[in-house]
């Protein structure tokens, strides 16, 4: 199948100024101590919490919208929004209920990046809250360990940065207090939330780590097992965690009370006894949690199809990968899957020689339209061999220089980035517009539970490449900030916002927010549709992995092509809003992946 863009418009599609062309139509699917392990620190009850239980996936109205992965979060966010506060101020409160409701993928020991547009100002800030390492953790700190051995381990744990972040953030874009944010979630937390699937499959998952940890399996594990689906699972430790932030700010975690009981979970982890686990202490000290700052920093930009796409430098690769694929897609004359792949292998080649939280980073060169054609030059109409060489972003581009007759060298090595995370958007009446990442990494961090406190700890540290790689620039080092693939992205046109997004995944997170863009510009999609699309993910690896629907729809032609698939039956799990004709907004979330996401506006069109 040959796929073209069109020289004639979706007829009546003029999207905040631009007119969006499109591909032949494509069918679309539908849419302190231990605590003993004897006393169970949460509640849990059979009776289900008040108010509204039904996820809507699509909402479209005016005066703001919200699209996160759970109802509760975005509920809170709504309510901040009905009152009066702000995106940022929205944003922040649905991160903490979700660090109630999602626990296993956020969380206020964890961390994550945040691209806001202030629509008075009609300027992209992004704000990183990436955890970072250690002053302790060198190059070799993580050689020759077995990444789960590592995962479930104080090694893991970096110096947390949401809380950092979210004062930062409140300070500089919002109108609310970190104690008025964090209510919501105290709410959430002491009343309880209905038990889903997903929450009990992660749980369960988890069970054989979690029950090896006094705090965690006192938790997270009533009575010995996973909490029933349909139960109200309860945190009564973790409301007074945020009750008692809220009255005393960042300082009681970033060197005070809250910070020792951090340091000394990670360096004695409260393992039950008689547990076989190997549980290795961590590196972390009080020293590190004083010494902790989120940053302001500048944001990506690349132009794409006469519209600006915003996204989070390094040390997220995010925005830089996204921005050379959609570069190097602009740069081709005919695009379709095969095409989207290879964009993806290219940027991912890229990604892994030059990105990481190192001094020079070529952002620049990577986003410059010149490197973007000299890739380009080396998609043809087969798969590329396995591994795709990086380029040389040097500022001097051949328009379509020769390709090597020599196999590359091997992959530039990985990190194993763990599936979760959680993403959130947020768009209120002023337009304002926050897309935000937050994580702890995998699903359920490192699996402990700091006593009394109600949350879990990150094994962001996992995210660094183990080594030995020589010139890698994402080896770990001393308080340095692991690579991410968290890709917040928020699209302008002609200055104004247009949409916002972005997915959990590791570094599928790149892939998915690429292929939206891609489904809603390239194939014409609708956004509602461009999210429920199957989804393909090429990391530069020697297989595409592919959810059932895309090997059904492409599979076929895409191997004839040279292409290799290996089943996923999900890739990401991806939030977005965007802005639609006469001030409507339309919020989109997932129609079934991860349980299905919840959209919701504050005035709904009817």
């Amino acid at each position: 199948m040959i796929y073209r863009r069109l020289a004639v418009p979706l007829a009546g599609m003029l999207v905040g100024g631009s007119t969006v062309f499109v591909q032949p139509a494509v069918a679309s699917p539908p849419m302190t101590a231990s605590a003993p392990a004897v006393a169970p620190a949460s509640a849990l009850t059979a009776v289900p919490p008040a108010g509204p239980a039904e996820k809507k996936a699509v909402a479209e109205g005016y005066g703001g919208a919200v699209s996160t992965v759970d109802l509760d979060a975005s509920r809170a966010a709504l309510d901040v929004l009905r009152e009066g506060g702000n995106a940022m101020d929205a944003a922040v409160a649905a991160a903490a209920v979700l660090g109630v409701t999602e626990p296993y993928s956020a969380g206020l020991a964890g961390g994550g990046f945040i691209v806001y547009y202030d629509a008075r100002r009609k300027k992209v800030h992004t704000v990183d809250g990436r955890e970072t390492a250690p002053r302790a953790m060198g190059p070799a700190s993580l050689e020759g360990i077995p990444f789960e051995e590592a995962v479930t381990s104080g090694l893991s744990a970096g110096v947390p940065g949401s809380v950092a972040q979210w004062e930062l953030a409140l300070r500089r874009f919002g109108t609310l207090s970190l104690r008025q944010a964090l209510r919501p979630a105290i709410r959430v937390a002491e009343k309880g939330f209905t038990v889903d699937q997903t929450f009990h499959d992660q749980t369960a998952a988890n069970a054989a780590r979690f029950k090896d940890f006094t705090s965690t399996a006192g938790l997270f594990l009533p009575g010995g097992a996973p909490p029933p689906v349909g139960s109200t699972f309860r945190n009564p430790e973790l409301a007074g965690t945020y009750r008692r932030l809220g009255r005393e700010g960042g300082d009681w975690l970033y060197g005070g009370t809250l910070g020792a009981e951090i340091v000394a979970t990670v360096k004695k982890p409260p393992v039950v006894a008689g547990s076989t686990r190997n549980v290795r202490p961590g590196l972390m000290e009080l020293s590190d949690l004083r010494a902790y700052r989120a940053l302001e920093r500048p944001p990506t930009k690349t132009t794409y199809r006469g519209m600006d796409v915003y996204g989070m430098a390094p040390p997220s690769s995010g925005g830089s990968t996204v921005g050379e694929a959609l570069n190097i897609l602009e740069a081709l004359p005919e695009v379709g899957p095969h095409e989207y792949l290879e964009a993806s292998r290219l940027s991912f080649a890229d990604r892994g020689k030059y990105v990481g939280d190192i001094p020079g980073v070529p952002l620049r060169q990577l986003l410059s339209d010149g490197f973007a054609k000299e890739r380009a030059c080396l998609v043809g109409e087969r798969a590329m061999s396995h591994p795709a060489a990086p380029g040389t972003p040097d500022g001097t581009y051949d328009p379509c220089p020769a390709v090597p007759t020599a196999p590359p060298a091997q992959a530039t090595p990985a990190a194993e980035e763990g599936p979760e995370t959680t993403h959130l958007v947020v768009v209120d009446r002023w337009n304002n517009v926050v897309a935000y990442n937050i994580t702890i990494e995998s699903t359920g961090g490192n699996g402990i539970v700091v006593p009394g406190r109600g949350f879990l700890l990150n094994n962001e540290l996992t995210d660094f490449t183990f080594g030995p790689a020589p010139g890698d620039p994402n080896l770990p080092g001393p308080g340095k900030r692991p690579r991410s693939s968290m890709a917040p992205t928020i699209v302008l046109s002609d200055g104004r916002p247009l949409l916002a997004l972005g997915s959990p995944g590791g570094s599928t997170i790149i892939t998915t927010v690429l292929q939206v863009l891609f489904n809603r510009w390239e194939l014409g999609m609708t956004l509602p549709e461009a999210l429920a699309a199957p989804r393909a993910t090429q990391r530069n690896t020697a297989q595409t992995q592919a959810e059932p629907g895309f090997l059904d729809r492409y599979g076929a032609e895409l191997t004839a092509r040279g292409h290799s698939f290996a089943p996923n039956p999900e890739i990401g799990a991806a939030t977005a809003v965007e802005f639609l004709r006469g001030g409507m907004l339309q919020a989109v979330a997932e129609p079934v992946r991860r349980g299905g996401g919840s959209a919701l506006v504050v005035r709904e069109h009817r």
